[in-house]
């Protein structure tokens, strides 16, 4: 490998050793004090990804969203992780901003944008997508305005409970678990024309303790719908 960016995170992540590498197909994530870890890529064109496109807009998230209503919303996903959610939104119509603070994730995911502009099959969406790297309380309170907004904030790690995905547990060393959390809902709805969607686990307390006006739930998860005060 080349190009490899050794990282000194916050002290939040103190003791932990990061670094970005340029890998055969494309940027990687590795956690050298998990020698067990792969490295975290972040890939918008992988089998997940196109099935959960194919699986189209009566999945929780769009329905939440309302694609069906406004098929190519603007949304701001203002904490895009590794840009799942932000993707499958743009690959079924949707204008999609995503926003990420934590830089070697803003990294991989624009090495991701980069790879799929460059797919004939994933140009389209792929350029429906707009990165920022930087804190989305910032962003929607800079006077810009976005149809939806859609928040996922790492809910706090409970010891008892297995560990999350390699990719949330690499997120929550770097950042320290999202403890400003609650601070989100208040600018997303003061920037959001139509509603804010939050990602919950099915069991966990309302954002900011603020109920929603109505949940789309599953099995696992659930989105409390937020509507801006006219």
């Amino acid at each position: 490998m080349s190009d490899t960016q050794d990282t000194t995170p916050g002290p939040e992540a103190r003791g932990f050793s990061f670094a970005l590498e340029r890998g055969s197909s494309g940027l990687e994530l590795h956690a050298r004090h998990h020698p067990e870890f792969k490295p975290v890529r972040c890939d918008w064109t992988d089998a997940e990804l196109t099935r959960r496109v194919a699986a189209g807009k009566k999945q929780l998230l769009p329905r939440a969203i309302g694609l069906h209503k406004h098929p190519q919303a603007e949304v701001l996903d203002a904490t895009a992780g590794l840009g799942r959610d932000g993707f499958t939104l743009a690959a079924l119509g949707a204008r999609v901003t995503m926003a990420e603070r934590q830089p070697l994730f803003a990294a991989l995911l624009e090495d991701a944008r980069t790879r799929a502009l460059a797919d004939p099959h994933w140009h389209e969406a792929a350029a429906r997508i707009e990165l920022i790297a930087g804190d989305a309380v910032a962003l929607m309170r800079s006077g810009r305005r976005w149809d939806v907004v859609h928040l996922d904030p790492m809910y706090p790690h409970r010891g008892k409970q297995a560990l999350p995905q390699k990719e949330m547990q690499l997120l929550r060393e770097l950042t320290g678990s999202d403890p400003d959390a609650s601070a989100l809902l208040a600018p997303a709805l003061a920037c959001a024309r139509l509603r804010v969607v939050v990602k919950r686990p099915s069991a966990a307390p309302f954002l900011a303790d603020r109920k929603p006006a109505f949940q789309i739930s599953g099995t696992q998860a659930r989105y409390d719908v937020y509507l801006p005060e006219a």
